[in-house]
């Protein structure tokens, strides 16, 4: 029987007999983790990139079309009937592929093309969303489909759908570092799946060459004025650091809100989304400027410069919530980014600290609180800003993780250990 099953798939067979195998056998084992996740580095990193340009191109059109905000109700429209053609009724986005890798749940390969063609659409059209949880999406869908293309079983392609997201957020984002312990660290809080280590990696960082191969650039930005990490500065970014996690707390629940009175006022899903992008094009209007609309990666430079609106970060939750609520495709985590960055930016200019520093806490400790992946949280600080920062950044992800809470953008992530105690909890997030 054994050798039946070596013989039917050789690679499976390796993976799953590694901890009985000499020396040689786990050097194996490792060589064929690294074809595998370099395999779904290409492929996602391609797919990745081209999605990063889709985005930066409707970005740039919308930018010189002001008026196309009028066609944001018809485009939702357009998305709706794409989900329903492909019979995905009820899309429960990234927590979907959370929950196939909590539970096996089956991920289609259309959910792929569905997210990459419903997120440009949502952001040509100006609506208000992000693209990094998208690009789960999409990485771990396909990565899933490798899984069973070669025919790994259930927790090596858990495994291999960790990598599909790494290579897919690190592609898009330049992150390699973030997107590879995100990708093992977003399912379970309280538990890291060390088993995906090298593969998410190897994606990671296969998916990050590719990108910057094929021309995609990754984001940085300039953090120059770090002072010495007194007492007092330690203060000032503690009481920023527990507002930011107040406001994560606010997104999230804006967020679900939304949702549900959409659903409620709205049951037909073709209104719903018609009536949410109207609401958006009038506000867009009222408001008199475009800084709400999209990512909003423009808006995070001005706040690192010290030049966001005051309430940019209090609008920005309320487009992001109409929109998403509405039905409209892309991702909440570059909106969290937004929204740290313009709240950090405030309480400078309240309190006379450098913005960028400031917005740069403020994006850490609201990546972290709508998250709960601290880790995650502390390497995006690096990547995008560098290491000068770093106590700042420690104990503000330490700080917004904890007063977080059980609060969480996806309903589907688990809470396995308290975040308060010692203890075993296993509870859902709120």
């Amino acid at each position: 029987m054994e050798n039946k099953e070596k013989n039917s798939n050789p690679i499976e067979y390796i993976i799953d007999h590694m901890p009985e195998m000499d020396l040689l056998g786990r050097i194996r084992v490792f060589f064929r983790w690294i074809i595998l996740g370099s395999i779904t580095g290409i492929v996602v990193g391609a797919i990745g990139a081209a999605f990063g340009r889709a985005i930066v191109w409707a970005t740039g059109f919308r930018n010189e079309h002001d008026y196309i905000i009028l066609g944001l109700p018809f485009a939702g429209l357009l998305i709706v009937f794409l989900y329903r053609l492909c019979k995905d009724y009820e899309d429960k986005g990234t927590n979907l592929v959370i929950k196939s890798i909590q539970a096996g749940e089956n991920l289609p390969i259309t959910k792929a093309p569905l997210i990459f063609i419903s997120t440009t659409l949502t952001h040509l059209f100006g609506g208000s969303t992000g693209r990094e949880s998208a690009a789960l999406q999409m990485g771990g869908s396909i990565g899933y489909n490798l899984g069973k293309l070669f025919r790994l079983k259930d927790g090596n392609i858990k495994i291999i759908t960790m990598c599909g997201m790494s290579a897919a957020f690190s592609a898009l984002f330049g992150t390699p570092m973030t997107a590879a312990f995100m990708a093992m660290e977003i399912e379970n809080v309280g538990i890291m799946y060390y088993s995906a280590l090298v593969p998410c990696v190897v994606s990671a960082l296969v998916a990050s060459g590719v990108a910057e191969f094929l021309g995609a650039q990754g984001e940085t930005f300039a953090v120059n004025i770090v002072p010495e990490f007194t007492v007092y500065n330690a203060i000032f970014t503690a009481i920023l650091a527990i507002l930011c996690a107040v406001v994560s707390v606010i997104f999230c629940d804006v967020l679900k809100i939304s949702g549900r009175l959409y659903k409620k006022f709205f049951t037909n899903p073709y209104l719903r989304v018609f009536v949410g992008g109207c609401i958006v094009a009038a506000l867009t209007f009222i408001s008199g400027t475009r800084y709400y609309n999209g990512a909003g990666m423009n808006v995070i430079e001005m706040a690192l410069s010290g030049e966001a609106p005051y309430f940019a970060f209090l609008l920005k939750i309320i487009f992001t919530a109409l929109t998403l609520g509405a039905g409209y495709k892309g991702g909440e985590i570059v909106p969290a980014l937004y929204i740290g960055a313009t709240f950090g930016c405030l309480y400078s200019q309240l309190l006379g600290f450098d913005p960028a520093l400031c917005a740069a806490i403020g994006m850490g400790a609201l990546f972290c609180g709508v998250t709960n992946c601290p880790i995650s949280s502390l390497f995006i600080c690096f990547e995008l800003f560098g290491f000068k920062g770093m106590p700042y950044y420690l104990l503000a992800v330490a700080l917004s993780y904890t007063f977080s809470g059980y609060s969480s953008l996806y309903s589907s992530q688990k809470i396995v250990y308290s975040k308060f105690h010692n203890k075993y909890v296993n509870r859902d997030t709120n």
